[in-house]
């Protein structure tokens, strides 16, 4: 039980989204501003991101010896400049994670074609950083995820909290 208790909060705290967390290729999209309803051209930038955004979390750890699958929920906050902070609760294997709430830091960056990339660190963990893809949909309401580092099949979407 101890080996299991060990591994459990070996990999615990790096899956998060926010979460968090594939070793797929990535696809690339067209570069072309996104372009709204009313025929105006929407180009996304860090900025599209600001605020708070409720994520669902969902996978698997499989770079271990047993898969570990994973639920859990994230809060993140992003400060429309590249910067973004975090907490989430991940359940593994229908284990909670030793820390309620685990706090992370972190970086984005939004392209103009609203794909982009994050990072995101957990202190002490040795997993971290997270390596994030994203796509940003609904003029920055909403966010979808995919961990894009070997061992992970990981991937979260993400709602506005507050949608001014």
């Amino acid at each position: 039980m101890t080996h299991v208790k060990s591994w459990f909060c070996l990999v615990a705290g790096p899956a998060i989204v926010g979460g968090l967390i594939a070793s797929v290729p990535t696809a690339h999209a067209q570069s072309t501003p996104v372009t709204s309803q009313k025929g105006t051209q929407n180009a996304c930038s860090n900025a599209t991101l600001r605020g708070s955004f409720a994520f669902e979390v969902d996978g698997a750890f499989v770079g271990g010896p047993v898969p570990l699958l994973l639920k859990g929920v994230a809060m993140t906050q992003f400060d429309g400049r590249g910067n973004l902070t975090q907490v989430d609760h991940i359940v593994f294997n229908g284990t909670p994670p030793p820390e309620d709430w685990t706090p992370a830091t972190g970086w984005y960056h939004l392209n103009a074609d609203c794909t982009g990339e994050s990072e995101i660190d957990i202190p002490g963990s040795p997993f971290s950083p997270v390596i994030l893809r994203l796509s940003v949909g609904a003029n920055g309401t909403h966010i979808n995820t995919v961990v894009s580092k070997a061992g992970y099949v990981v991937s979260s979407t993400g709602t506005k909290v507050n949608q001014d």
